[in-house]
Formats: C-alpha cells, sequence, structure tokens
C-alpha cells in the first residue's frame, strides 16, 4: 500500500513520520505526470511545489489556517492533499476539478484564483478580518517570483508592512527561477533557520526593548544595532526589500528540504508579524523533461510520459497567435517605429520571434498589465507604435490605464488581444468573454475581429496605419485552413462584408463566430432557408449603412457572437437600429448569458451556450416558423 493511498486530507497527512515525506513527494509527482500528461495542465510550476505543499499542510492546521496559492498553477499537489486525490483524474475535464483553487471546489481553498498577485491582498484582508474576531489561526499566502512583478503584489506587502495595526500573514515567496537573486547557500539558509527560532525572536525583541529603556543614548543605539543587524541580512540573504516594507525576512531555504521547511515553519508559525519566508524550488522537480524545458510544461497539453513529447501532434495547422507572430515581425522590417510590449507572455502571444529579430524593440514587463499599459502610451507619445500584445483575459486587469492614458488623448497604441472568447480547459478565469463589451463603450477606441487568417493580416496592417488607439480580437486556436493570399491592402475602418446573399433572414456575425454562420447557411440551405451571412468585422464602428439598408429589406436579424450578451455586438446592432428609428424587426442575440463559463473543450461549451452553427440552425429555424405563423 502506497503512503499516498492512507492520505485523504491532511490529519492524515499529520500521521507520517518526517522520514515518509519524501516518499510521498514522489508519489505525488507521479499521480500529477501521469494525469497531466493525459489532460494537460500546469505542470513544471506544480511539481516544483510538491515539498512546499506538504510542509505547509503538514505544519499548520488547515482549512482553519488559510493557505492561498496565488494563481494556482501550483497548487496540483496541494489539491491531492486535500481529499481529491480520487478526483484528480477528472482534472479540466467539463464538470471536473478546475486546474486552479477554487472555494465552491473545497473548503481547503481559502480562495479562488487564476489571475496572478492577488494571495497577499486577499490573505491580508483574512487577516485582518481575524484579528478583528479576536482569532488566532494563520493565514499563508503562497507566491511565484514571477507572481511578484504584479504590481498589486506590492500594493499588498506595502499595507501589510503598515505599523499602526497588527497583521499577523505568513508570505512564503516560491522562488523558482532565481529572478530575485542568486544568494543562496548554506550560511544564509542556516541563518534563517536560527534566526526564526521562538527564543532568538523572544531575545531580539527584549534586547530592543532594553537597549531603548537606557536614559537618553537609548533609541540611538538601538536604531544604530538595528541597522546593523539589516546590513549583515543584507550580505547574506536578499531580503533588504521585504524588510523595509515591516516583514520579518527568513531565507533562502531550500524549497524541497522538507526538514528545512519544516523546521523554519514551526518557527515563524510563533511570529504574530508580517513574515516573508523565501524559498527556492526548481521548476518541473523529479520529471526531466519538465526540468529542462518548463516554459514548454508551463501550460502544455496532453504528452507522453517517457518522451516528454506531445500527443497526436498531427495538425500542422498554425494558430492565429502564429499567424500574428509572423506578421508583426514581416511589418516591423518595413517600418522600425513598430515596437511591441507583452506582460509575460513572450511565448503564449508568439513575440517571441519578434524579440530574437527586433531585441531592442522589444519589451517583457513582467507581469504588470496596468503598467503595460502606460508604458505603451509613453511610446506612443514619442512617435513609436506600440502593439501590446495580451490575452483577453488579463486586459482586463489594465481597464483604467487604457481609458485614461490611452483613449483619452487617441494614441496611436495596437491592442492584440489573443483567447478572445472561449479558450478551453482554463477555465472560468481565462475565457475572454468581456472584451468586445468593456472596449466597446470608450471613446475613441476601434474594435474588430478577423473571421480567418488572411484578414487577421489585413487587420494588423490596417491597425498599424490607423491614428489612435484599435484593438483586434481573436481566438485560441488553429486558423480556418485557407490559401494564404499575401494580401497587404488595409480595411476601410467600420466596414463590413456579405459573405452569401439570401432573403429569408440575415445573420450578422463577427470573428469566430463567421465560420459558425457559414456552416449554419450551408444546413439552412438545405432545408428551404436561405440567409444572408454578413462578417460585420468591426464592433466599433459598426458598419451602421449596411445593416440598416439589409433591416430595411430583410427584418429577420440573428446576431452571433463569441462574448457574452451585455453590451456586446448584438447590443451593438440593437443601438444602430433604435438610433435610425428602424423598427418592426424580429432579433434574436446569440452570446453568452449572464453567468460565468466553466472549463471544458471549446467545441462542448460552445454546443452548451448556444452558439455553435447548430444553434443559429435552430434559432434561424424557429424565426421563420414565428413569422409564418404570425402570418397566418
Amino acid at each position: 500500500m502506497s503512503l499516498l493511498e492512507k492520505i485523504d486530507s491532511p490529519k492524515d497527512l499529520k500521521k507520517l513520520s518526517r522520514s515518509d515525506l519524501p516518499v510521498l513527494a514522489k508519489e505525488i509527482r507521479q499521480i500529477i505526470v501521469d494525469v497531466v500528461s493525459k489532460n494537460g495542465g500546469h505542470l513544471a510550476s506544480s511539481l516544483g511545489a510538491v515539498e512546499l505543499a506538504i510542509a505547509v499542510h503538514y505544519v499548520f492546521n488547515t482549512p482553519v489556517d488559510k493557505i492561498i496559492w496565488d494563481v494556482g498553477h501550483q497548487a496540483y499537489a496541494h489539491k491531492i492533499l486535500t481529499g481529491r486525490k480520487n478526483s484528480f483524474h477528472t482534472l479540466r475535464k467539463h464538470t471536473g476539478i478546475s486546474g486552479f483553487t477554487r472555494m465552491s471546489e473545497s473548503s481547503y481553498d481559502a480562495f479562488s484564483t487564476g489571475h496572478s498577485g492577488t494571495s497577499i491582498s486577499a490573505g491580508l484582508g483574512m487577516a485582518c478580518a481575524k484579528h478583528l474576531r479576536n482569532e488566532t489561526s494563520k493565514v499563508i499566502a503562497v507566491i511565484g517570483d514571477g507572481s511578484l512583478t504584479s504590481g498589486l503584489a506590492f500594493e499588498g506587502l506595502n499595507q501589510a508592512g503598515d505599523t499602526h495595526k497588527d497583521k499577523d500573514i505568513i508570505v512564503i515567496l516560491n522562488d523558482n527561477d532565481m529572478s530575485i537573486s542568486r544568494n543562496v547557500g548554506a550560511l544564509s539558509s542556516f541563518l534563517s533557520r536560527k534566526l526564526s527560532a521562538k527564543k532568538m525572536q523572544e531575545l531580539r525583541k527584549d534586547f530592543g526593548s532594553f537597549l531603548r529603556s537606557l536614559p537618553k543614548i537609548g533609541d540611538d543605539i538601538y536604531q544604530i544595532a538595528k541597522r546593523t543587524e539589516d546590513s549583515f541580512k543584507t550580505f547574506v540573504t536578499p531580503g533588504m526589500l521585504f524588510e523595509a516594507y515591516n516583514f520579518e525576512y527568513f531565507g533562502p531555504i531550500d524549497g524541497h528540504n522538507l526538514n528545512y521547511l519544516i523546521d523554519i515553519l514551526n518557527n515563524i508559525n510563533y511570529l504574530s508579524e508580517p513574515v516573508l519566508l523565501h524559498v527556492t524550488t526548481k521548476k518541473g522537480k523529479g520529471y526531466l523533461p519538465a526540468e529542462k524545458n518548463p516554459v514548454f510544461f508551463h501550460g502544455c497539453g496532453s504528452f507522453d510520459v517517457k518522451t516528454g513529447k506531445c500527443k497526436n501532434k498531427t495538425n500542422s495547422m498554425p494558430t492565429y497567435t502564429d499567424v500574428f507572430a509572423e506578421t508583426i515581425v514581416e511589418l516591423a522590417k518595413k517600418d522600425k517605429k513598430i515596437v511591441a510590449v507583452t506582460a509575460a507572455m513572450p511565448e503564449g502571444t508568439g513575440l517571441v520571434k519578434f524579440a530574437e529579430a527586433y531585441p531592442d524593440r522589444f519589451f517583457d514587463v513582467g507581469i504588470a498589465e496596468q503598467h503595460g499599459v502606460t508604458f505603451a502610451a509613453g511610446l506612443a507619445v514619442e512617435g513609436f507604435k506600440p502593439v501590446v500584445a495580451i490575452y483577453s483575459t488579463f486586459l482586463q486587469r489594465a481597464y483604467d490605464q487604457i481609458l485614461h492614458d490611452v483613449c483619452i488623448e487617441a494614441l496611436p497604441i495596437v491592442f492584440a488581444l489573443d483567447r478572445g472568447g472561449i479558450v478551453g480547459e482554463d477555465g472560468v478565469t481565462h475565457h475572454g468573454l468581456f472584451d468586445l463589451s468593456y472596449l466597446r463603450s470608450l471613446p475613441n477606441m476601434v474594435v474588430m475581429a478577423p473571421k480567418d487568417e488572411n484578414e487577421m493580416r489585413q487587420m494588423l496592417i490596417t491597425a498599424l496605419s490607423h491614428k489612435g488607439p484599435i484593438a483586434i480580437r481573436y481566438p485560441r486556436g488553429i486558423v480556418t485552413g485557407l490559401k494564404f493570399k499575401g494580401n497587404t491592402d488595409s480595411i476601410p475602418i467600420g466596414k463590413g462584408e456579405i459573405l452569401v446573399q439570401g432573403d429569408d433572414l440575415v445573420i450578422l456575425s463577427i470573428g469566430q463566430s463567421v465560420s459558425e454562420a457559414l456552416s449554419a447557411h450551408l444546413e439552412l440551405k438545405k432545408q428551404g432557408i436561405f440567409a444572408t451571412i454578413v462578417n460585420c468585422r468591426f464592433v466599433k464602428p459598426l458598419d451602421e449603412d449596411l445593416i440598416c439598408s439589409l433591416a430595411k429589406k430583410i427584418p429577420r436579424i440573428i446576431t452571433a457572437e463569441e462574448n457574452v450578451l451585455q453590451g456586446g455586438f448584438g447590443s451593438a446592432v440593437l443601438e444602430c437600429l433604435n438610433d435610425n428609428n428602424i423598427t418592426g424587426i424580429a432579433l434574436k442575440r446569440m452570446g453568452i448569458p449572464d453567468t460565468f463559463v466553466e472549463h471544458g473543450p471549446q467545441k462542448l461549451l460552445r454546443s452548451k451556450y448556444g452558439i455553435d452553427s447548430q444553434a443559429i440552425v435552430n434559432t434561424a429555424k424557429k424565426m421563420i416558423d414565428d413569422g409564418k405563423k404570425t402570418k397566418t
């Protein structure tokens, strides 16, 4: 019987001896690799945090003590240890457990995550709530070095270090890429374990009080002693930054040495002030392909465990991301004013090729979307043409900067919104289902979405010649497979195109939904229903002349979009008809209802939420049937 079979909760974990824990870590890694090889997921970061997950649950009293895993990329071992071992095979599957932490999934998931940098702020709120209730339980925020580049993380650190109120929070910095410091060694590890001991902490406080009590010179001597201690700690550790935030800093500690981890966690468990524990881990730990290529295994699809190579990669079709990447490199060769900005996603957005070709014109700002947008505004003011490539879901974090720093002055910035629409197994925090709505509301902003790869190229060319802010929203996944035209013409702003002529009804579609509308047209044609299919291209500005002229001829309209219905493309069409006093129209909007969409395959989710070709067929048939009933 394996050790893991005995564990259904952290209470079972605490029954094991320390000598058993390395074996348990190995078993947990095996199940993580096995499941992710089939389902896909965030492998490298979770493998690197196995010992950390074991140690925090071994020492702290969860779920009374709250553990917040920033982003949730590294929480797979946590899930296995907290009652989800037997359901772990459903990871990221529709109706299965989430790839991130979810409060609705388990009482051990203290906070729902998916975007980075939230753990310290949320943890601080929980710690203050516990203080108000006179509770002594702990709050532990586990944050990676990448997430610590987020401005929100530093805002949380800043408030936590406010000395005017008691804030009992432990922040564990999981440094898996040496992005903060290489000061790791036996001396710093030894010092942190000794300095964190309860007796040492009590001695430090008592000695500090004694120095301050000395008449006249006490406070001066205390400050000198404090500066001396800080200087020494800075010499052997990278803790000066966190000490400046009034955190008691310990580390770096080897995050794979369970004895070290448990010792120091037991020590700092007694402290009642903000503490930052710096641990160093290795991404992909225990699985050689992930150790060698942590970028690929950060978020991967299914793969062969023996070789580490992708399974079933028979489709050689490029993705929309690939088309964007190739086009921007090509255009930047001709125009030296084109620069590219991304927020810690050069691989995901396809900008690796741009960075290789034009390193001086490529800027990765880290997980700091707000800064990235305002940084791009500064570039635009100085005459450059910034292309800001960020996933749709992450650009939401920079809404205020887009509004104030870009749109008010109508700065010429191109927003390349990757992963627009339903993204699949990453789920609720990653679907890009709100961009058409939140960008359409901004004055001076142009919003467009391509129907295929050729139009994607044309839209990027159009965007880079536009004199104001403009967004291109494109989906996750492979392109439609059209023959490459090499078209370098721009598209007239605000102009749609009729793809198919029909007299029975009009289907107005945008982006990904155009292909669904074209498929629906073929099925409807078999049933004797002939639809006009329009690729509207632009959500803002709409092609009002085209829409109004069609509405006057054919008073039956369906709008199709992969976006929330509230304030989206369909709403824009309704506003257009109302503003132009066109009445007597039967209009049905198709999009995502007022709900959050769970994780699952894209095709399944499009069917479930009624935005695929079959849903369009059903809606069109009902509209025609209802029209016939009205006449009779």
